[in-house]
């Protein structure tokens, strides 16, 4: 019998005009692990949480959730708590406690659960989770990766039969994010846990599940091994933006005598498959070698529209040292960076590295007690609030719901565009540009994390700044969606906007930006264009790097190994 069984599920959000699930049949076995993918608003998160009532969105339902067999409405409290685990995007919104060893010990406290066997779950887990070293620390010291962690020890220290985790790595760097799904796998494989999540970083989790399912307009699109999601290719080529970098390379570029072969998904496969069709075009091509004629030149790939960069800097950091309290440690460490008009720079590092507090200090948000930050040539402590902020620089900060405050997102655009005496019109155009016209009337509370995340970078541009400041602006954004974005963000540097972007996501950033800067401990140790500061390294580069390193080296991007491997 199936641990979780979903029944011509139907659900609509109050006075919605389309139903948020539709029509949903989908079987969990006992120990499987299940991802679930697709665009943002496309129904994930509605249908997880349809799995644990005490934190389902109240709506029209219609259908069937049954869990072991029971409906998951009739579990009472304690079930649902205990066996249903569940995991948010946001460690800040997950935890209660003040201290590391009272989280692990809150659910079972809650639970009632008698304090000899309370110590034993909660030591067996933090040996576990590798939390001894940080055991007795307080919370607020913790990194995001730990915080992450905690929230997912604290849930598994129940013993739950389903561990359910809605985007869980949107803030972790791809290092932190590596270990956090090694940890999924060893849940699932060792403690044979029930693992359901969904997450735009799919790479990692290809090759750990067991089910793939991919959602569209509150509707199943497809639901398979992992292998088999190569079919969707054929169905709609810009699915590819949604699947491992090694199975988009194996469907592009495939011959006739390797199409009955599986689709690669990890870098070892999508390696082996590479050599094997380098191999392959080598040999043809010395077949044919004397008969073929003068090869024509290689097709260049599409550019983006030239940018208006500067020849100055619009904002110079000279020598910057930062801290938040006189006795607290450095944070900027002579940390340097030159923004340029009509240039595109995206800063990476590891959680903790210094990337927030440079964009704050870049911005003029936070002043250094050493060093200089100079707008267009002028110390930027110089400007007042209503000079900097607004139509000269637009700062989306790491959490998008803190610039909220009405109670739409229309009311939100609305207040800024009267603020700033905007034409009224901007608020239509900004809405469809940033694929926001169907949640207007939303509270942002209500939204996704990838809608809220639109919402409020919609709030910027509607201003249309001179220089952005965006704080992990594709987090929680689907792949389709960052396409979009990326074209906006080549638009804008065209136009001659300097843009920082601060990410996690290496993949978009070598797709898209003209300059890379990578922090570590403070101060910048890297910096040049994506292929320049990419391609020796072993975690802080992309799969397609992986993928090509020793044969194909420089490619950073899937669609450059694509292209090369077809020249061949």
């Amino acid at each position: 019998m199936a641990l979780v069984e979903i029944k011509d599920l139907t659900f609509t959000y109050p006075e919605a005009d389309k139903a948020a699930l539709l029509n949903i049949d989908l079987s969990v076995s006992e120990g499987e692990f299940v991802l679930i993918a697709g665009p943002s608003g496309c129904g994930k998160s509605t249908l997880l949480r349809m799995l644990k009532p005490a934190l389902s969105s109240f709506g029209s339902v219609s259908g069937a959730v049954l869990f072991g067999g029971e409906p998951v409405e009739a579990l009472d409290l304690r079930r649902q708590t205990s066996e249903i685990g569940f995991v948010m995007q946001d460690p800040e919104m997950q935890i209660a406690t003040d201290k590391v060893w009272h989280e692990l010990a809150f659910g079972l406290e809650s639970l009632g659960v008698d304090q000899s066997t309370m110590r034993v779950r909660v030591a067996e887990m933090a040996n576990f989770f590798g939390i001894q070293k940080w055991f007795h620390s307080p919370v607020s010291e913790l990194s995001g990766g730990q915080k992450q962690l905690l929230c997912l020890a604290s849930v598994m220290v129940m013993q739950p039969r389903l561990l359910i985790l809605d985007e869980p790595t949107s803030q972790l760097d791809p290092i932190a994010a590596a270990d956090f799904f090694d940890t999924l796998k060893r849940i699932n494989s060792e403690l044979g846990t029930t693992v359901m999540i969904t997450e735009h970083r799919v790479e990692g989790l290809f090759p750990i599940a067991d089910k793939v399912v991919f959602m569209r307009n509150g509707g199943i699109l497809h639901s398979g091994t992992p292998e088999s999601c190569a079919e969707l290719l054929s169905r709609d080529p810009a699915l590819s933006a949604v699947l491992p970098t090694a199975m988009t390379v194996y469907y592009e570029t495939r011959t006739e005598s390797m199409k009955d072969l599986p689709a690669p998904i990890t870098v070892r496969d999508g390696r082996a498959y590479l050599k094997r069709i380098l191999e392959e075009k080598t040999a043809a091509a010395k077949k044919a070698l004397p008969q073929a004629a003068a090869p024509s030149p290689a097709r260049p790939r599409e550019k983006a529209q030239k940018s208006k960069r500067s020849e100055k800097p619009v904002i110079s950091m000279r020598d910057v040292w930062f801290r938040y309290e006189r006795n607290s440690d450095d944070i900027l460490k002579g940390a340097s960076l030159e923004i340029n008009a009509g240039e595109l720079t995206c800063i990476i590092g590891g959680n903790g590295a210094g990337k927030t507090t440079a964009v704050m200090t870049a911005s003029g948000m936070l002043k250094p007690y050493r060093g200089r930050v100079l707008l267009d040539g002028k110390p930027i402590d110089k400007y007042s609030d209503g000079e900097l902020f607004g139509r000269r620089v637009g700062v989306l900060l790491q959490n998008p719901i803190l610039s909220f405050v009405h109670d739409s997102v229309r009311e939100e655009l609305e207040a800024v565009i009267k603020k700033n005496k905007l034409d009224k019109s901007r608020l239509d155009e900004i809405a469809e540009l940033m694929e926001l016209s169907g949640i207007l009337e939303s509270n942002p509370y209500d939204i996704s994390g990838g809608e809220l995340q639109r919402a409020a970078i919609a709030k910027l541009l509607v201003l249309e700044p001179r220089i952005l400041f965006l704080d992990e602006a594709t987090k929680g954004m689907d792949a389709f969606f960052k396409v979009k974005f990326g074209a906006l963000l080549r638009k804008l540097t065209a136009q001659g906007t300097a843009i920082v972007l601060i990410s996690h996501d290496i993949e978009f950033c070598a797709e898209y930006a003209d300059r890379l800067a990578m922090f570590f401990d403070g101060g910048i140790i890297a910096e040049g264009t994506p292929k320049e500061v990419l391609s020796g390294n072993n975690f802080y580069t992309t799969v397609a790097a992986r993928i090509g390193r020793g044969m194909m080296d420089g490619a950073v991007t899937a669609g450059e190994l694509i292209e090369r491997i077809n020249r061949k």
